[in-house]
């Protein structure tokens, strides 16, 4: 899969590869860390490149909280809320214990940030909040994995 984007990127005209990154980085699973290791394996400029990645995932996480924020509020209008189920149980009580900030700095670890956004947006997190320290984590993720490609690349030079 990386091999199939990593080509993507690299056959677009040079001025335009930043774009093939944006786009690669919206992408649930890749995010902001893949699309800047992505974007620097394929010769873009590690500082467009994890711009770009940076970007590329914020808009799809916004789209993501948005479309969250925007059901739940339909949903909770005029309706007593449904008993939970356990699965969902499972994900509020992780939810409670490390709370917005927590879920979004590690969330990435296991979840993309879409649906972690989603996901806390949907308990009754502030909308704000969420958006605020998410996109805090995605801007960590991605300068992090961008700077290890960096380093790794110009070391196998």
């Amino acid at each position: 899969m990386y091999d199939a984007f990593t080509s993507f990127t690299s056959g677009l005209p040079e001025l335009l590869q930043w774009v093939g990154v944006m786009v690669i980085a919206a992408i649930p699973y890749v995010e902001s860390y893949g699309g800047s290791v992505i974007g620097i394996v394929a010769g873009v400029n590690p500082v467009v490149a994890i711009i770009a990645a940076i970007v590329g995932n914020v808009i799809s996480m916004l789209i993501f909280v948005f479309a969250a924020h925007g059901v739940r509020a339909k949903v909770a209008a005029g309706r007593e809320p449904k008993p939970e189920t356990p699965r969902r149980q499972k994900l509020r009580e992780r939810f409670d214990r490390y709370g917005v900030v927590g879920v979004s700095l590690l969330g990435q670890t296991l979840l993309p940030s879409q649906i972690t956004s989603a996901a806390m947006v949907s308990f009754g997190a502030s909308r704000n909040a969420v958006i605020q320290w998410q996109i805090i984590s995605i801007i960590i993720w991605g300068v992090a994995f961008g700077v290890l490609a960096t380093f790794g690349i110009t070391a196998l030079r």
